[in-house]
């Protein structure tokens, strides 16, 4: 049905900035919020930011000023930009979309198989 396949992540050092990209594919007829999460070790998955199909956004406050979520509706992809980036943001990171399935009245919950971003100090 919905495949989300996230890139982006990797090896940075503190301060540097990495892009995540999340590409939805299947059925869809339209996507209303994406979101990303991220899972560090030992911890609970957190959200950490979101986006509405009409462009507003939200941030936790530990990666607002530095985070930027983004949106390209026309390829059904969202975009983590990361800057200013702490080795505390160490996570494995997740995106997650609402989704309006071709010929389906309701949305539905997809999330992508995760990407490692680990920052050294």
């Amino acid at each position: 049905q919905v495949q989300l396949v996230e890139s982006g992540g990797g090896l940075v050092q503190a301060g540097g900035s990495l892009r995540l990209s999340c590409a939805a594919s299947g059925t869809i007829a339209s996507i209303n919020a994406m979101r990303w999460y991220r899972q560090a070790p030992g911890m609970q998955r957190v959200l950490i930011a979101s986006i509405t199909s009409g462009g507003i956004t939200n941030y936790a406050d530990s990666v607002k000023g530095r985070f930027t979520i983004s949106r390209d509706n026309a390829k059904n992809t969202g975009y983590l930009q990361m800057n200013s980036l702490k080795p505390e943001d160490t996570a494995v990171y997740y995106c997650n979309s609402e989704v309006v399935l071709v010929g389906a009245p309701y949305k539905y919950s997809y999330w992508g198989q995760g990407t490692q971003v680990t920052v050294s100090s």
